[in-house]
């Protein structure tokens, strides 16, 4: 199996969140456990995406926080590391508005409880499990598998 470069899992990691924008997110040094979140993504934001939550949410009062990821089939796992901060544009605020967003909020996008937080990234520890054929052997024959054969891993900065 050929060896994937750090870009090309991080695209891979971007494109398989994609599909599936569902983080755990948790601010770092809070002894709190993560909570599911949504991400708003968009392909032109270089190295951030979005959450709306409420202003109680443990998460609400930002800053240093990590999120972690696992790709539909579990695919692909990842640990991104980065800043909370409010989101204050109002036009940011309204561009990643959705129906589905405005299920959460009672008041709607007028909601006084409505809180859009940016994850700023950081950098970000990738692993995909692309298993080779002669790893999905070993793995069912209870053979040690290499590293080599397990898949790609990658540290990159976001």
């Amino acid at each position: 199996m050929a060896d994937k470069t750090d870009d090309q899992i991080k695209q891979d990691m971007w494109k398989k969140m994609a599909d599936s924008p569902f983080v755990m997110i948790g601010l770092t040094g809070d002894h709190q456990h993560s909570a599911p979140m949504t991400a708003q993504l968009d392909p032109d934001a270089d190295g951030k995406f979005w959450f709306y939550t409420s202003k109680d949410n443990r998460i609400a009062k930002g800053g240093a926080a990590m999120a972690q990821f696992v790709a539909k089939g579990h695919s692909l796992f990842a640990c991104l590391a980065g800043t909370l901060v409010e989101e204050t544009d109002e036009a940011v605020k309204d561009k990643y508005w959705s129906k589905q967003v405005e299920a959460w909020f009672e008041g709607g996008r007028q909601d006084p409880n409505l809180l859009m937080l940016r994850f700023e990234l950081g950098d970000a520890e990738i692993w995909e499990s692309d298993m080779s054929v002669g790893g999905l052997f070993k793995l069912m024959t209870g053979q040690t598998i290499d590293p080599q054969q397990a898949g790609s891993h990658a540290e990159v900065a976001l």
